[in-house]
């Protein structure tokens, strides 16, 4: 995979991947949801301010799983024919 690639860019793939590989498929979703939760928090500056320890963690654990989904994707890519 391109250092550029993202996961737009793999969204063929990616579609293939969460059908037919019910791990790739669960941490997809808990990275997608842990998106939408730190973007809902750090719009709330209230929140953010008094959640911010817990923000950044779960930041390092989306982080975690979006190399663990790029490591999927890439010997996905190995794996199929060219």
């Amino acid at each position: 995979m391109r250092k550029t690639d993202t996961l737009h860019d793999n969204r063929e793939i990616i579609a293939e991947l969460k059908l037919k590989d019910s791990h790739f498929a669960s941490i997809f979703e808990e990275h997608t949801q842990l998106d939408q939760k730190i973007n809902y928090l750090e719009k709330d500056l209230v929140k953010h301010a008094s959640r911010e320890e817990e923000i950044e963690k779960m930041k390092r654990h989306k982080l975690h799983l979006k190399d663990e989904i790029y490591k999927i994707i890439d010997k996905n890519k190995e794996d199929s024919p060219i």
